[in-house]
């Protein structure tokens, strides 16, 4: 569309109630705008809290948590072959599951069409560790150095089977693409807490091997927020953000004043039109001007001594491992970005299970030990939530040919584990039970929409109160569901 026609179709309800002369309507339109954060004309380079002030004004109650890193394992990770230990299952092994343990549950169409359903116990061994004397796979063995700071919980479950809707469930709240993500729900929420850095940063993580599974930019997006809460995503090669750097001939005092200008061009079509994406384009604009200086400088780990480097392993001096992505959501979180996600792709492992999620654990144990052990000793446990998980489970019957030493599994809803450390999550504690076959709950069941609901309790909002209306009706991150699950909480 020509730009001279498409101004001219950008008729908003503002603009035509001005141009009516209708002087009570624009009043109380404006009205309603201010109560949205819509109304303020936020002039360049102001104060960011103001660009993005977070629409609560302060938390529904007191937090626990200033922030939050989510360590996101794309794929479904096998319970069984990790926090759910089931040494019974070995009296059971290619004996077919019993019909009263599956209950007729919908499976996917990648074993749907198989003859049989036999059982395939873990063929990794399983130790007690720490005061708590919490059972951890021994694939894990740094992990293992840190469970009493930990709670793990055997018994979260989802309705999504396959994984696109099941991520975008986790993420979002609904099957559907379309919702705001969790992160972007926070920043909305509460805004920033740094005037350099984005308030949601997504980091993705190379692995050693494995099967992909798509992820999209929705699953870190604003839905129908205001899109100054999409997540910015860093690239793991070249530079960490596009188009960040200066073009070739344009000094900083140059680019700053060309953002100026822009800024009072946005002011005036902001006056005109009254589109509130055009404040979002100046916050945007002014945090990338900031982000030139800031990124640099937060990507650069030299400053880290050599005993905090070896906390998270030889691979962090890679970038782009998970590792290398650990310590930099610590140094995100040093510097006060209140939403840092990771993601880690591979964990679907419908065949060769045992070698691939040997390897995938290759990947994780490090990083993700190093970053509780790091953040406890600078005492910023105490106050940053660190969750990890995946979008499901995976079946306790083999997918294909089963033998003692391989096996696959398909994917499981009805039961998966998460951990969750620090803010104000209790230590050393294991939540929720399942059957003998890790295949149903038998106590404490945590449904996700609970699992987010209690990531924005520890923050201060009652996921409740957190809303946006659009299209007709409130909607928020747990759509109509969710409960703060308390059993895990200090």
């Amino acid at each position: 569309m020509h730009p001279i026609h498409q101004h001219s179709l950008l008729h908003t309800r503002r603009q035509l109630l001005k141009n009516a002369s209708l002087g009570v309507g624009a009043a109380a339109l404006s009205s309603l705008l201010a109560a949205d954060g819509y109304a303020a004309n936020i002039p360049a380079g102001d104060d960011l809290s103001r660009i993005s002030p977070g629409i609560l004004g302060t938390p529904h109650h007191a937090p626990r948590a200033k922030r939050i890193i989510s360590l996101v394992m794309n794929g479904g990770p096998s319970q069984l072959d990790l926090f759910d230990h089931k040494p019974q299952l070995k009296e059971h092994f290619d004996q077919e599951l019993p019909d009263s343990v599956r209950m007729g549950q919908r499976i996917t169409t990648m074993t749907s069409g198989q003859a049989r359903f036999p059982v395939a116990p873990s063929k990794f061994k399983f130790h007690r560790h720490g005061k708590s004397g919490t059972l951890v796979t021994e694939l894990l063995p740094k992990f293992s150095e840190v469970v009493d700071d930990v709670t793990i919980v055997k018994s979260i479950y989802t309705e999504a089977i396959n994984h696109d809707p099941a991520v975008t469930y986790l993420m979002t709240g609904s099957q559907l693409p379309g919702r705001p993500s969790a992160g972007a729900w926070v920043s909305y929420g509460l805004g920033s807490m740094n005037r350099d850095l984005p308030t949601y940063v997504v980091l993705h993580s190379s692995w050693t091997r494995g099967n992909d599974q798509a992820i999209y930019e929705r699953l870190w997006g604003p839905g129908f927020l205001p899109t100054t809460h999409q997540g910015v995503s860093l690239r793991t090669s070249g530079d960490p953000v596009l188009f960040l750097s200066n073009s070739p001939g344009v000094s900083d005092k140059t680019r700053r004043q060309m953002l100026d200008g822009l800024a009072k061009l946005n002011a005036l079509q902001l006056d005109q039109i009254g589109d509130p994406e055009i404040n979002t384009r100046i916050a945007q604009y002014e945090m990338a001007y900031r982000m030139q200086f800031s990124i640099p400088e937060l990507t650069d780990i030299t400053d880290e001594t050599e005993a905090t480097l070896n906390l998270y392993g030889p691979e962090v001096h890679k970038k782009g491992t998970f590792a290398a992505n650990c310590l930099l959501a610590r140094r995100l979180a040093e510097r006060n970005v209140r939403f840092i996600q990771i993601y880690l792709r591979g964990w679907d492992q419908h065949g060769n299970l045992p070698g691939d999620i040997a390897l995938q654990c290759k990947d994780v144990d490090h990083g993700m030990a190093g970053l509780i052990k790091d953040l406890k000793q600078r005492g910023m446990l105490d106050d940053t939530l660190v969750v990890w998980g995946g979008e499901f489970g995976r079946t306790v019957y083999s997918q294909g040919t089963l033998t003692n030493e391989n096996y696959g599994r398909d994917h499981h809803p009805r039961n998966f584990c998460y951990w969750l450390a620090g803010g104000g999550v209790k230590e050393g504690q294991t939540y929720g039970e399942t059957d003998d076959f890790s295949y149903n709950i038998t106590e404490n069941p945590v449904h996700i929409h609970d699992l987010n609901a209690t990531i924005l309790n520890q923050l201060g909002i009652d996921h409740e109160r957190l809303t946006f209306k659009y299209q007709g009706r409130d909607f928020r991150l747990t759509d109509v569901h969710g409960e703060v699950v308390k059993g895990i909480l200090a």
